[in-house]
């Protein structure tokens, strides 16, 4: 495959609207792509137009497995008018491809299809098993990587690598996070009469002021050497319908990283004991919802997988940790235990940015690496 193919099927599917669903088009052009080289897939279907897709690709007599991952789901542009180039017209500059999800992660996904693909086609040796697994939802919840795990499509693996864009750095740990809700319920009155009623959204305002202070303590008292600090941010808030009412509902949702040294089942009693403290406040009705609870992960640093990625470069890269979370959250609840790294190609400082680009040589670049990491690591 020329420069120009690798290129133009990355700007197919980097064209299709795959904002936190519709998945299935680029599921199955994927798969139409690998089933022209003679590789197996299989669609699973998550929903209506959701499906992940799993290849493999087994040469020789061994039954090692080692997995490659990438989410086919993009976050929202955001106003479209802001964007120096249309966010789904994959246009490119200066060396460089324009495009959600063009970091964030279909550069990743693309360049581990195409090495599967020149792999069959040049009918390169390995002794065991490539299998991608393409997922949904990984930007809300993580949703495809959940229901593989849970149907056991990770049980074999021996190693793992997530795709998301690393920049020639190698991920082995990353944060975990928690989204989470607290709703709380007034009663309405006109506001020249507050008396008459009780404001749901002040009551939510004392919420956030309580659980800002416990979460900064938090940080600043426990440190991870790798990952830093625990990160809390009340990213949504709204209430009221009128400016002269009283508002009888409000609600706030907030997003937490998390470390191992102050674990997620933690963070969840201190957000359950600040909603339960202020309870005891009548009229009060502070309700606490977690939406999303994924823990934080990490892998050896020097596992077979990283000592062969590291093989493939004459200095040796940086073994990072990050803040972001990735599927791997959810393909280690497997009872299956594997290494695991990211490495993909693309900016990781422009995941979710106007004027998200990847640059094109490392795009092609990764999809070399890929093959070179498949190869001695199946030897």
């Amino acid at each position: 495959m020329d420069r120009h193919q690798k290129i133009e099927l990355l700007q197919d599917i980097l064209k299709m609207k795959t904002i936190n669903g519709n998945e299935e088009m680029v599921a199955k052009y994927i798969q139409n792509k690998l089933k022209q080289v003679g590789i197996s897939t299989e669609l699973i279907q998550y929903a209506n137009n959701r499906s992940s897709l799993v290849a493999t690709l087994k040469k020789g007599q061994e039954d090692k497995v080692l997995g490659l991952t990438g989410h086919m789901d993009v976050v929202d542009p955001g106003d479209e008018n802001a964007w120096k180039y249309p966010p789904f017209s994959a246009t490119i500059e200066d060396n460089k491809l324009y495009g959600r999800g063009s970091t964030d992660m279909k550069s990743g996904l693309m360049a581990m299809v195409i090495a599967m693909m020149e792999l069959q086609e040049e009918q390169q040796e390995f002794n065991g098993i490539v299998k991608l697994l393409a997922t949904v939802g990984e930007e809300v919840g993580e949703l495809g990587a959940e229901q593989l795990t849970k149907l056991g499509y990770v049980d074999d693996l021996d190693g793992l690598i997530v795709g998301e864009p690393s920049h020639y750095n190698i991920v082995y740990t990353h944060m975990g996070s928690i989204n989470y809700t607290v709703t709380s319920a007034g009663k309405e009155a006109h506001s020249s009469m507050p008396q008459e009623g009780y404001n749901a959204l002040n009551h939510l305002i004392d919420f956030s002021y309580h659980i800002n202070k416990k979460m900064d303590d938090i940080s600043k008292k426990y440190i991870n050497e790798e990952l830093g600090s625990t990160i809390h941010n009340i990213t949504i808030m709204n209430g009221g319908n009128q400016v002269n009412s009283i508002p009888n509902y409000a609600a706030l949702q907030g997003n937490i990283r998390s470390i191992p040294e102050f674990s997620n089942d933690e963070i969840i009693n201190v957000l359950q004991e600040t909603v339960d403290e202020l309870n005891k406040n009548q009229p009060y009705k502070l309700t606490l919802t977690i939406n999303y609870n994924k823990l934080s992960v990490r892998a050896a640093k020097d596992s077979e997988l990283v000592q062969v990625i590291q093989s493939q470069f004459a200095t040796p890269l940086p073994l990072i940790g990050i803040s972001a979370t990735t599927d791997t959250a959810e393909f280690v609840k497997s009872d299956n235990s594997f290494d695991f790294v990211v490495f993909g190609p693309g900016e990781p400082t422009l995941p979710h940015q106007v004027d998200e680009y990847v640059d094109i040589d490392n795009y092609l670049d990764m999809i070399d690496k890929y093959k070179q990491i498949i190869t001695t690591y199946l030897k």
